[in-house]
């Protein structure tokens, strides 16, 4: 059997779509809890804004593609403001990490190489610090801790968890 091949690249204005799609895996990342409808996700100004209007000024993300093309994952990371905070929302000069993976394209490592990847791309761009917020049942937790995120609010059923720039290079962890 070959391995499956998978290519990543930077997001661009042409990703509208594939974020927000991206966007839905993410906030359905629970199978056993009723699934959002895309149009649920519209209606919800909480949510919506990880990915409407994308790209806005500020926005960074990554792409990941199968070998025939097709996007099955991407991490984006948006700032947001104190009059339209984020879950994850610690200030306005610290932008928020999002992250979605097609189900059937879950287990081959891609959340590691899309966060990686990004974190990457935020330190060059001289980012600080990086924030998300992540259910607490979510698996994903463990992968943010591997990736030196730190929990800094506990808020019930979520954490925000922060992630500090470092001398070290993330993709060598990958």
């Amino acid at each position: 059997m070959q391995p499956i091949s998978f290519t990543y690249r930077a997001a661009e204005t042409g990703d509208a779509h594939l974020i927000s799609a991206m966007l839905m895996h993410a906030a359905n990342w629970d199978p056993i809890r009723p699934a959002l409808t895309p149009q649920q996700l519209a209606a919800n100004p909480h949510l919506s804004h990880y990915a409407d209007g994308w790209p806005q000024p500020g926005d960074l993300g990554v792409v990941v593609e199968s070998a025939h093309g097709v996007g099955v994952g991407a991490a984006w990371l948006r700032y947001f403001t104190a009059a339209d905070p984020s879950y994850g929302f610690v200030d306005e000069r610290t932008p928020e990490l999002s992250i979605g993976v097609d189900p059937d394209a879950r287990g081959e490592g891609l959340g590691t190489g899309l966060c990686t990847r990004l974190l990457d791309a935020a330190r060059s761009r001289g980012i600080e610090r990086v924030s998300l917020s992540v259910e607490k049942a979510n698996p994903a937790t463990r992968l943010y801790e591997r990736l030196g995120f730190e929990t800094v609010r506990d808020d019930g059923d979520a954490v925000t968890m922060l992630w500090r720039r470092t001398a070290h290079s993330l993709a060598s962890k990958a």
